[in-house]
């Protein structure tokens, strides 16, 4: 998904030059190997990301459809991306420290 920052020149939008982000992101998980535990805080950090997205995705489409307020839409979906990816990193963390 880093790659898609290079259309941010192309097409002249300001908006894909966010995606230049998921480069150092996912280079936190270059050189850690693969073990057990590691995939097992991986998916457990997944699954809580999409718990959270999943839930609040409900809710904020009903907010459009019930407020009819379809301009909100956009704004409303990228702070959803934005919040699966800040609880994926924190519950990330938060199981890695843990230890078990």
């Amino acid at each position: 998904m880093g790659l898609l920052g290079f259309l941010g020149p192309i097409t002249g939008n300001l908006g894909f030059y966010g995606f230049f982000g998921f480069v150092g992101f996912l280079s936190a998980f270059a050189g850690t190997g693969t073990d057990e535990r590691i995939e097992s805080n991986i998916n457990r950090a997944c699954r809580n990301s999409f718990a959270i997205i999943t839930i609040t995705m409900a809710f904020s489409l009903v907010y459009v459809v019930s407020f009819e307020s379809i301009g909100t839409f956009p704004i409303v979906f990228s702070m959803l991306f934005i919040a699966s990816m800040v609880s994926f990193v924190l519950s990330y963390i938060y199981y890695d420290r843990r230890g078990d």
